[in-house]
């Protein structure tokens, strides 16, 4: 497509794109954006190697000549982005059919960034989301991220792990991620540690004198109460040489059942600090059903179902070309059509505003920059628009998209990784409970400004009649 722009004299024309997704991921009622310390990374550093020009000059057409002709290949041997670029902060709640991003830039510049701008957004916004619906189901328990055994390679699993703590996970079990992004990393012994020795009751006693700061004994190898007694027998050991069992593990079976079990042996030996540490197959609606039985479970390690996102592989997020300026410097809108109502885009140059009333969000409004947004208006859910949402100067308000690039350079200073999950706390605390249930979550209120909904409605009309569809 660069090449077709760049042969057809396009391919510098001033377009704009946004990045947005249409559904929700894992049928909930919010999403978490993260992924833009990549986008920052990836944008400021864009450009073609030797290597790439090379590759690229053995490509050839299905009649065996080269794909791509000289001249273009050394254009982007010298090519360097020209873009501005808005973004949603990472950690902020996003709702679907807002943008996450907006690309403005020459045309060809713009379209080169659709695919990478796509994968550096979509999966950790999947990830985020889905630990801080694993976070919230946790009620304020400690959630530690164990999922680098069963993650997508080691590229998705580092992705996940930082993405995990920005959802609000506690800690890492991926060392690497913990090196490369300052995240706090725990993990425990493997059942393996407790096969390797004749007894089990050796093995937690070899661990306590290797490491006796950092005890936590997985008890649930061969029978999980007598586990627990053997981990007390060694926690007494450790409290004549002045240390502290941390916590037990459990790993398999009723673990509601076991942890009320292991907390009354731990209390009645006198080890009330000692905490309860949970794994296996665990996700936002085990635990929550674990936390109503009565579990006594203080620490959850969530692994395979965290970072592959289970039940949700992907988020749907596309990339829409929705203005371009014509010859005489005029903007001309465009849209994506189709059969699916949920498939047809939203055109123009587009921004997201967030009412607030008493420090609550209460609606998002997407709003045309060319338009304008009033103080006081109605804005109307595209799906419905008997649904509408009246606004006016008694709401505090927030624009969400910041700026991040203008015309190739930086000009926003990226948070500390803690900083982003002090934002995401905020902005989830900002919101209704009700959009944070796991089954039939609120829908809360997105609506376009009425001039951007009437514009897009006369658009439809427009291309429909000109296309005879």
């Amino acid at each position: 497509m660069a090449y077709g722009y760049w042969q057809s004299g396009l391919w510098d024309k001033e377009a704009v794109f946004h990045l947005f997704f249409r559904r929700p991921p894992f049928q909930g009622g919010f999403t978490i954006a993260c992924g833009l310390e990549g986008v920052v990374d990836y944008i400021r550093n864009f450009h073609f190697t030797k290597s790439d020009i090379d590759y690229l000059s053995t490509l050839k057409t299905e009649k065996g000549g080269p794909y791509f002709a000289p001249s273009f290949l050394k254009m982007l041997s010298q090519l360097k982005l020209n873009i501005s670029l808005d973004a949603m902060p990472e950690g902020g709640v996003v709702f679907p059919y807002e943008p996450l991003l907006r690309v403005q830039g020459p045309l060809m510049h713009c379209q080169l960034l659709e695919s990478p701008l796509l994968n550096l957004i979509n999966f950790p916004t999947l990830i985020a989301t889905k630990a801080a619906r694993v976070c919230h189901a946790a009620a304020g328990d400690a959630v530690l991220e164990f999922g680098l055994r069963r993650a997508q390679g080691i590229d998705g699993a580092i992705t996940a792990s930082r993405s995990a703590y920005v959802g609000g996970t506690s800690a890492t079990s991926n060392v690497l991620a913990g090196k490369l992004f300052g995240i706090p990393v725990q993990g425990t012994q493997a059942h393996s540690w407790v096969m390797a020795f004749d007894d089990e009751e050796e093995s937690f006693l070899a661990f306590a004198k290797v490491l006796p700061d950092n005890c936590v004994f997985l008890v649930d190898t061969y029978d999980t109460i007598e586990g627990v007694k053997k981990a007390i027998r060694v926690g007494q050991w450790l409290k004549e040489q002045g240390k502290n069992l941390l916590a037990i593990r459990l790993d398999s079976g009723d673990l509601a059942h076991l942890s009320i079990e292991s907390r009354r042996l731990l209390d009645g030996a006198g080890f009330h600090e000692t905490k309860i540490i949970a794994s296996n197959e665990l996700d936002e609606t085990l635990i929550s059903e674990l936390k109503r039985q009565g579990s006594k479970v203080a620490i959850w390690g969530v692994g395979t179902n965290l970072v592959t996102a289970k039940d949700c592989s992907a988020l749907d997020g596309v990339y829409k070309l929705s203005a371009i300026l014509d010859d005489q410097k005029k903007w001309k809108y465009t849209m994506k059509l189709s059969e699916q109502l949920a498939k047809i885009s939203n055109p123009g140059l587009q921004q997201v505003r967030r009412f607030f009333k008493n420090g609550k969000a209460v609606g998002d409004v997407i709003w045309d920059l060319e338009l304008g947004i009033e103080k006081a208006n109605t804005a109307i859910d595209p799906f419905d628009p008997t649904k509408q949402f009246k606004y006016n100067g008694s709401f505090e308000t927030e624009d969400l998209l910041k700026p991040i690039f203008r015309k190739g350079s930086l000009v926003y200073k990226l948070p500390t990784l803690q900083q982003i999950r002090e934002y995401r706390e905020r902005s989830l605390a900002a919101f209704p409970v009700g959009i944070k249930r796991f089954l039939n979550p609120h829908t809360y209120p997105v609506a376009l400004q009425e001039k951007l909904y009437e514009m897009k409605t006369s658009l439809v009309k427009t291309i429909r009649q000109s296309k005879k569809l």
